[in-house]
């Protein structure tokens, strides 16, 4: 049994009122499910997408009673305060939707990433300009509880360099898309870092475009928060684009942490890394990690490989890791995926007890080094030593014995 070929990308649902559901070719009898990232329906209209049921591949692991005001409600999408820092060719001003570059770096494929772009006024566009390597703050702390829809638009011009830091506190309901554009040659670190407060929420989709011969680091710090979820995809459409897609989290009790990472090889000789890591501690602790990569047939000479590892501390938790790999070339230079998820390396723990340290410490060593591969990855010492600080705060409150219980 074969399924027709992807047709355009709609701008409305097919009579059916199924999201991502299309006719068989062998006479239109029944519909099944889209099994790929690519076919996925895609619109800016919130009204295009019908309501959720639960069962929707995109939903099914989360838990959509805890955010349906994100998802189907009123947001207020006015301005709101942050801080930044000023730096010498860097940007920071609100632009109107008719700006001509909001849009060209994606469209959302699901119901609350389009309900935050119905519902925003104005987007927060920063732009980068400069080959100088140089270093911008955005704190964002004073949403409050009322829920918002937000737009950011990261542009870095040709040849330029910077890390962008996006950091998120306090209380928030917070649907929000993020564009990022790097131009020809760039070479661009975006780093969010969630430490929201215990009963915030978060639904973010991130959508970046990279140009010919530019890179892309992309770093999710997400700690704190009762529901959060960040998507970010990449579009390499350009010869030579680079992707290192990195990420980082801890769920406590009680926390939905959820990923959904997505990278588009549509180009030759394109490069993508993807390494996501996380803990689980606390009873009800629940992490969701998804992995699609895409390599096209138009992708020649592709190199790609994803991985995912969750250490569990405690009882009561679950990880979900699903890595997904799409391959329509035979002509690439590599391409694979991995995931795992256990409790403590029993060799790691003996090394370092062999060598006098008490249990309990070496089980903290062997955790913090393990998540610590990612913070010191971001290329920001002060940033660093704060994740460091709020990793070791976390593992604070965890008993670690000897059956990781």
């Amino acid at each position: 049994m074969t399924i027709s070929a992807p047709e355009a990308t709609p701008t409305k649902l097919e009579q059916t009122g199924q999201l991502g559901y299309k006719k068989h070719t062998d006479g239109g009898w029944g519909v099944v499910p889209i099994q790929t990232r690519s076919d996925r329906f895609r619109s800016t209209d919130v009204a295009d997408f019908p309501a959720l049921t639960g069962r929707e591949a995109v939903w099914k692991l989360t838990p959509i009673d805890r955010i349906s005001d994100l998802i189907d409600g009123e947001l207020d999408g006015g301005e709101y305060a942050y801080s930044a820092t000023a730096v010498d060719g860097v940007d920071i001003r609100w632009v109107d939707r008719d700006d001509t570059r909001i849009g060209t770096a994606g469209t959302p494929e699901e119901r609350g990433s389009a309900n935050a772009w119905t519902r925003f006024e104005k987007a927060l566009a920063v732009t980068v300009s400069g080959e100088e390597a140089k270093t911008v703050r955005i704190d964002r702390s004073q949403f409050g509880i009322a829920p918002r829809a937000a737009h950011v638009l990261i542009e870095a011009k040709p040849f330029s360099s910077a890390l962008v830091i996006l950091e998120n506190t306090g209380s928030a309901r917070l649907s929000e898309n993020v564009e990022i554009l790097v131009g020809d040659g760039a070479d661009l670190t975006v780093v969010t870092v969630q430490q929201w407060d215990d009963e915030a929420a978060h639904l973010a989709s991130h959508f970046t475009v990279v140009g010919r011969d530019a890179r892309i680091k992309h770093v999710v710090v997400t700690l704190g928060g009762s529901v959060v979820r960040i998507n970010p995809s990449t579009h390499l459409n350009s010869s030579g684009g680079e992707v290192e897609a990195l990420g980082l989290y801890f769920a406590d009790a009680g926390q939905h942490l959820e990923q959904q990472v997505y990278v588009n090889h549509d180009a030759p000789h394109t490069r993508s890394r993807v390494t996501y890591k996380g803990a689980l501690q606390g009873e009800g602790a629940r992490t969701v990690w998804i992995g699609d990569v895409l390599i096209r047939q138009t992708a020649t000479a592709t190199d790609s490989y994803e991985q995912n590892r969750n250490l569990v501390l405690t009882d009561g938790t679950r990880a979900d890791s699903i890595p997904n790999l799409e391959i329509e070339t035979g002509d690439i230079a590599g391409a694979g995926h991995a995931s795992a998820t256990g409790r403590f390396d029993d060799e790691q723990l003996f090394y370092l007890q062999a060598r006098g340290i008490k249990e309990e410490e070496a089980r903290r060593l062997v955790v913090r080094g393990f998540l610590t591969e990612i913070v010191q990855q971001i290329g920001d010492a002060d940033l660093q030593a704060r994740l460091e600080v709020a990793i070791e705060e976390e593992l604070s409150g965890t008993s670690l014995t000897s059956d990781g219980r």
